[in-house]
């Protein structure tokens, strides 16, 4: 019973955000003019995955008490990339796959580096590294254009047996293959344990350097994945600023919903999942209600604001400052 409690205080917040969206789908589905059918579930998995595997790669790194203010921006180089080289033949698109999402690890480990060597606070780091990567994506993409693999990109967003997103079946590969062996290893525990306290993970002998560096770099890899499937989706690419911008503030706001702190040291990456799929969920009731579109940034942006706000609530519960600790 005690393994039980224990589980569900620290998994508290990743099971309100499941509720969260279950019941904000319920919604967009029963008002949807096609109902809950496997269509409309698939255009919803297609449009929320892409936040999804942003907001997963921003919690890996607040969770060590930091933050990667260029997720965005390796989502639009990475879809810029794709749209260069995820072409030709089976094998020339594995190694375009394989090109891209390098090139995400690669941007995740300049700015790990940079953080943990040149000791830069990551807020700044990562606002100079991430408008360095949308210059590389402007440069390959002036202008939108190019192309894709459309038998890979027809796969990978359509539905699995009939009815289940593939994009979800994706999405359910990377959390099992990235998240899970992660957050059980040595490194995954250190990441915890700086986020709560750096200088006592240190004091204690865990690889807090190598933890930090490994939340940096598959938070690139994360954010690749997300580019890549943006080109799967559009079967272009484009340097766009706003949709980085947009990206990577959303992601921000997911995280939170999904119960991770923003102070580090607690939450998960399945919880900034259902925290991003509950926030996409917003725009679509948006949507479905058929509020004027002048007025749903307005909207949007009270609920980023709100869900920020979460963190902070717990602080009026506390007496000391010893308490919080």
């Amino acid at each position: 019973m005690n393994e039980w409690r224990y589980w569900l205080a620290e998994n508290k917040n990743t099971l309100i955000a499941v509720a969260l969206f279950v019941f904000m789908f319920a919604i967009y589905a029963s008002n949807h003019p096609a109902g809950f059918t496997p269509n409309v579930v698939q255009t919803a998995a297609n449009k929320a995955t892409l936040l999804a595997f942003v907001a997963m790669a921003q919690s890996l790194v607040i969770i060590t008490a930091g933050i990667d203010l260029s997720v965005g921006m390796i989502l639009v180089l990475a879809n810029c990339l794709a749209s260069w080289i995820v072409v030709g033949t089976a094998i020339e698109t594995t190694f375009g796959i394989i090109a891209v999402l390098a090139s995400g690890a690669f941007c995740g480990a300049v700015n790990g580096l940079i953080v943990i060597f040149g000791r830069l606070q990551p807020i700044v780091t990562t606002i100079a590294t991430g408008a360095m990567f949308y210059g590389l994506a402007l440069f390959l993409r002036p202008f939108p254009g190019g192309s894709v693999n459309e038998t890979v990109a027809d796969f990978m967003t359509s539905k699995a047996l009939g009815f289940f997103p593939m994009s979800f079946v994706a999405l359910a590969a990377v959390v099992l293959m990235v998240w899970v062996p992660y957050s059980r290893s040595v490194i995954g525990r250190a990441a915890y344990a700086a986020g709560s306290s750096e200088h006592a993970a240190y004091m204690s002998g865990m690889p807090v350097k190598m933890a930090k560096f490994t939340a940096y770099v598959l938070s690139g890899l994360l954010s690749a994945i997300g580019g890549l499937y943006l080109t799967f989706f559009s079967y272009t690419g484009e340097a766009a600023y706003a949709s980085g911008n947009t990206y990577t503030l959303f992601s921000i706001a997911a995280v939170v919903l999904g119960g991770v702190s923003l102070m580090g040291g607690r939450g998960s990456a399945v919880g900034a999942i259902f925290g991003a799929l509950a926030f996409r969920t917003i725009g679509d009731l948006l949507f479905v209600f058929d509020f004027d579109p002048l007025w749903q940034p307005l909207f949007q942006g009270v609920v980023l604001l709100l869900a920020v706000s979460i963190s902070a609530f717990g602080l009026f519960r506390v007496r000391n400052k010893l308490e919080w600790f």
